[in-house]
C-alpha cells in the first residue's frame, strides 16, 4: 500500500479523472457502512468498539503541511496496516480557507479507501447541507485552481460524498465525538444519529456542526455565528447523561493552544490547522487509547499533541 509520501505525491499529481474515481470508491464504501459491520453503525452513528486505539484530527482546513505533521507523527499508517486495532477520527471541516483543500481531500479519502473500516470522516459545517454550508465557501476555487475547465464535476461530486459523511461517533460509556456542538433538543441517541433525516424540521443536525460551548450561561442563547447556538454546562450534561458517556470531543473552533478544555473538563476542543488565517500558535491532535476509563477529558490533557 501507499505510504504516506506517495499518498501526498498522488494528491499533487492526480487529475480530475483519478479524483473522481477516488470519489466514487468511497461513495461505495460509505454506502455500505450499515448495521451490524465493524464498526457498527446506526443512521450516521458510529459505535467505536471500546478497545484499541483511535487518533482525533479537527479542522485542518486545506493546511497540507499540518495534515502531513499528524499523520507522520502519528504513525496511523503504520499501525493500520498491521494487526494493531486502531481508528482515525476526523471531526470535520477538511477544506476551504486552505491553497491545499483538493490535496487534502485525496489524502483523506484515499485513507478512507485503503483503511475503510479504520478511518471515520464525520460531516463538518464546511460539509454540511447546502443551507447549513459556511460561508464564504471557497472550495470551488481552489478546485478550479487544481483542475482548470474539469473542475465543476469534481466539485458536485464532492459535495453529494460530503452529504454521506457520519454525523457523529460514540465510544459507548466513555464519549462522543462530533464536529461542533451538542443538540441541545435531543431525547435520544437516535436523535443524533439520524439528525440528517430530521434536518431542517428539527435543530439537531445544525446544532452539531455550529454550536459552540462556552462558560457562565444556563441553556442556549443564539450563536454571533448565524447558525446553531451558544451552550452552557447545563446542556452538555443532560446530553452526556442521555447518551451515557463522560465527554464530548470536538473541533469547530480555532483555539490558540491547539486545545481547550470546557464546562468542568467535559468539553475538549481540537483544532487541528496551524496559523493563518485562525492566528492560532499551535496546532493539536489526540491520540488515546479507548480501553482506558476517564472521567472527563480533563485526564487526556497529556495525549494531547500540540505542534
Amino acid at each position: 500500500m501507499a505510504n504516506l509520501s506517495d499518498l501526498i505525491n498522488e494528491a499533487y499529481e492526480t487529475d480530475s479523472q483519478r479524483f473522481l474515481s477516488l470519489v466514487t470508491r468511497v461513495g461505495r464504501i460509505l454506502s455500505a457502512e450499515t448495521g451490524s459491520g465493524k464498526p457498527r453503525i446506526t443512521g450516521r452513528m458510529v459505535h467505536v468498539p471500546p478497545s484499541g486505539e483511535a487518533t482525533m484530527i479537527g479542522d485542518i482546513h486545506g493546511d497540507l503541511n499540518s495534515l502531513q505533521h499528524i499523520l507522520d507523527e502519528a504513525d496511523f499508517q503504520e499501525k493500520a496496516s498491521g494487526d494493531q486495532e486502531v481508528y482515525l477520527v476526523f471531526l470535520g471541516d477538511y477544506g476551504d480557507r486552505g491553497a491545499h483543500s483538493a490535496e487534502v481531500y485525496h489524502i483523506v479519502l484515499s485513507l478512507k479507501n485503503m483503511y475503510p473500516s479504520k478511518v471515520i470522516l464525520l460531516q463538518g459545517n464546511h460539509e454540511g447541507p447546502e443551507d447549513l454550508l459556511a460561508h464564504p465557501h471557497d472550495l470551488p476555487y481552489h478546485l478550479q485552481a487544481k483542475f482548470g475547465a474539469d473542475w465543476r464535476p469534481v466539485y458536485m461530486e464532492l459535495s453529494r460524498l460530503f452529504r454521506r459523511f457520519q454525523t457523529a461517533a460514540i465510544v459507548e460509556g466513555k464519549c462522543i465525538l462530533l464536529h461542533a456542538g451538542v443538540p441541545s433538543r435531543a431525547k435520544s441517541l437516535e436523535d443524533v444519529a439520524y439528525a440528517y433525516e430530521k434536518h431542517p424540521a428539527e435543530s439537531h443536525l445544525e446544532e452539531i456542526l455550529w454550536s459552540d460551548p462556552v462558560e457562565g450561561i444556563t441553556g442556549t442563547q443564539p450563536s454571533p455565528r448565524g447558525a446553531g447556538n451558544l451552550f452552557g454546562q447545563d446542556v452538555t450534561d443532560a446530553f452526556l447523561k442521555m447518551l451515557g458517556v463522560r465527554f464530548v470531543v470536538r473541533g469547530h473552533e480555532p483555539v490558540s493552544d491547539g486545545c481547550r478544555f470546557d464546562h468542568g473538563g467535559k468539553v475538549l476542543t481540537i483544532f487541528s490547522r496551524r496559523g493563518s488565517p485562525y492566528l492560532n500558535r499551535y496546532g493539536a491532535y489526540l491520540t488515546f487509547d479507548l480501553s482506558e476509563t476517564y472521567q472527563s477529558a480533563l485526564e487526556l490533557a497529556s495525549s494531547v499533541r500540540r505542534f
